[in-house]
């Protein structure tokens, strides 16, 4: 895994080295193994690398064809090169190294931007092409490698990561109103914005080429929910054909030139994929897994019964809440952006212990909650819709209780009656696009009351926020099955924009460790859309297919224990009994008064709270809304006001190919 960056200007005639050797100063962390450049007329393309295939000095970018009119940077994995590179040996390209980044040069010769849907892996890249002055960027099918770019005047830069691109001091930091009231609502930005006025994302499963005409962006894939599958083939021949997928998934992520280890939570998703591994691949498979001190976070005990089963080569690293409160500043000058959880820190604690066992690679098991249908909210949906036929009935509202019987307890009446009346909020909306999600936008973006009125984005409403959604939406979405729809909700905003970047690739890429995702493989994602909804969720059995495929690979305490999902502590973190210095200083009423972005009294207010109670006893939208606070005066601080926090690599020298 690497970082690229790079600078398109067909008007100016700027010296590009300087900036591009800072901007992977910056990103030395994606890739501390070797760096370069390519600069030639508009274009100027950087690269950090991360060595895993071709470990010689030869795999370093950019990369180039036989006559050198085709360049690349690219960030990522192509699993299944070694076919595609006989396939186009047979057609006469000759290669000069054993890279999968040169098997993306000659396919675009021969395939130009049709290149994309043959392509199984996780990627941003940039081809320029020297014949037809353009730059070709892309990125993976559901956004597991990030990309962002800024423009102005027909000046264009592009980065893997956002620091990356204020390395140009030509380029205005400023908050973006809008995309902060949509991570108060849906934890992340909705679509291209990111947290920065005037910075971007190329989305997921979508390409850009940029010439003298401009810039053109076009999407190449996105999931489809509404080619059903076969409705009366048996759940067997459904379960058999997701092992041999997941075999296969798996099979191709191995492909690596250094040792390639496992994440171990104790859960179905990343036990299953260790099991595979381990009894068809790899007899000294290493996994790693993070414990907890708060109890109510810890699953180690699970993870001990993986470890026991697989008998993998594990270790663990334990998380304390004064680590993550030590650690929070890194964690959001990687993840750059507010967050409003604290769980990225963990999982950098976990991609820090395995580098430092000397491995680059993991398997991990995100992303089968979102295509097996593994959350609550999948559930309340299926519960809510029945109970609104018959929206007076005192039955229906009782399978609340099999979803979260911690609450619904006879001792507990005074939370049954409120969950009771927040799960039959907006109960009717059926036919509303995003009814799946509406209760849980609407809890989350009370968090927006914290904002303060002249930042607060001018009409912001939660109708504008559903509309600007539903407006990126399949023409085909409402003709689909009401989980279909939740899925796919969860997949384009959750899975994309927050997980897979603030608790994936940020967090691994840190320290500089590549997480693959056998579970989002293409092949699997398109599989899962087409499977009867009835084998996702049987009843209120969550992830029922997988669960199925699992059992008798691994034990069934882990196939049958009710889901948790991955939280960590929160407000003791920061106000426990070792307060990090920093939070007493982002947190005063100095600087919410000075930076503008929060209502003063209602955050001394939560301040005094925390302070008064030690953090025991918040509600989880005071405690969101106190990370979302404190996060979001963390980047203002790093990225606006004292840019850089943590300084470039000064001792990168780039090679510069030519």
């Amino acid at each position: 895994m690497c970082g690229i960056a790079g600078i398109v200007d067909y008007n100016g005639a700027e010296d590009k080295r300087p900036l591009l050797t800072r901007m992977v100063g910056l990103m030395h962390h994606r890739g501390p193994d070797a760096s370069g450049l390519y600069m030639r007329g508009p274009v100027g393309l950087a690269h950090s690398r991360l060595s895993i295939i071709d470990l010689s000095d030869t795999g370093n970018q950019p990369i180039h064809n036989e006559d050198k009119t085709v360049w690349i940077v690219f960030n990522g994995e192509i699993f299944n090169y070694p076919e595609l590179r006989k396939d186009l040996e047979l057609k006469g390209h000759r290669f000069y190294t054993q890279t999968d980044t040169e098997v993306l040069v000659h396919l675009y010769e021969e395939k130009g931007a049709e290149l994309f849907p043959l392509l199984n892996g996780q990627f941003a890249l940039a081809i320029w092409d020297a014949n037809e002055q353009s730059l070709l960027l892309g990125r993976d099918r559901v956004g597991i490698r990030p990309l962002f770019y800024h423009r102005h005047n027909g000046r264009i830069a592009f980065a893997s990561e956002i620091k990356a691109l204020f390395a140009d001091s030509g380029i205005q930091r400023e908050l973006n109103p809008l995309a902060l009231s949509d991570i108060f609502t849906c934890w992340a930005p909705l679509g291209e914005l990111t947290p920065f006025k005037r910075i971007f994302q190329l989305l997921p499963g979508h390409y850009a080429r940029i010439s003298q005409r401009g810039l053109h962006i076009r999407a190449y894939w996105t999931p489809d929910f509404g080619d059903a599958g076969d409705r009366e083939r048996p759940l067997t021949d459904w379960v058999d054909e997701l092992r041999e997928l997941l075999l296969d998934a798996s099979r191709i992520r191995l492909r690596a030139d250094v040792p390639v280890g496992a994440y171990l939570s104790g859960g179905i998703d990343s036990t299953y994929i260790s099991s595979l591994v381990k009894q068809n691949f790899n007899n000294r498979l290493s996994t790693f897994s993070v414990s907890f001190s708060d109890k109510r976070f810890d699953e180690s005990a699970y993870q001990s019964i993986a470890v026991q089963s697989l008998k993998t080569d594990h270790q663990d690293v334990r998380c304390t809440e004064d680590d993550i409160g030590s650690l929070f500043p890194k964690i959001t000058w990687h993840t750059e952006t507010p967050i409003i959880r604290t769980a990225p820190a963990p999982l950098f604690m976990l991609s820090k212990l395995v580098r430092e066992s000397n491995f680059k690679v993991v398997l991990t098991g995100e992303g089968a909650d979102e295509i097996f249908a593994g959350y609550n909210i999948f559930k309340e949906d299926k519960v809510r819709r029945f109970w609104a036929r018959l929206p007076d009935s005192r039955m229906r509202p009782k399978l609340l209780e099999k979803l979260y019987p911690y609450i619904f307890t006879a001792a507990n009446k005074r939370s049954r009656r409120f969950l009771e009346g927040f799960f039959k909020k907006d109960l009717s909306a059926t036919d509303s696009p995003v009814y799946s999600h509406l209760l849980r936008w609407h809890n989350t973006s009370q968090l927006k009351t914290f904002m303060a009125d002249g930042f607060r984005p001018p009409g912001d409403s939660m109708d504008g926020f559903i509309d600007r959604f539903c407006a990126t939406l399949p023409e085909s979405f409402m003709s689909w099955d009401p989980l279909s729809r939740a899925q796919f909700t969860e997949i384009r905003i959750f899975l994309s924009n927050y997980l897979l970047s603030s608790q994936g690739d940020r967090m691994a890429m840190a320290n500089s460790i590549e997480g693959r995702y056998p579970y989002l493989d293409h092949r699997v994602i398109e599989f899962a859309c087409k499977v009867p909804k009835r084998f996702l969720i049987r009843g209120l059995d969550e992830k029922y297919l997988l669960k199925r495929a699992a059992r008798q690979a691994i034990p069934d305490e882990l196939v049958d224990r009710s889901k948790q999902p991955y939280r960590a502590p929160i407000s003791r973190c920061f106000f426990g009994d070792r307060k990090p210095a920093y939070v007493e200083a982002l947190m005063s009423d100095t600087q919410i008064r000075e930076k503008g972005y929060f209502d003063p009294e209602k955050v001394s207010r939560l301040i005094a709270k925390c302070r008064n109670r030690q953090g025991r006893l918040l509600s989880e939208r005071e405690n969101m809304a106190l990370v979302g606070i404190l996060s979001t005066q963390l980047i203002d601080q790093q990225f606006i006001r004292d840019f850089p926090a943590f300084p470039a690599d000064s001792s990168i020298n780039p090679t510069v190919f030519n």
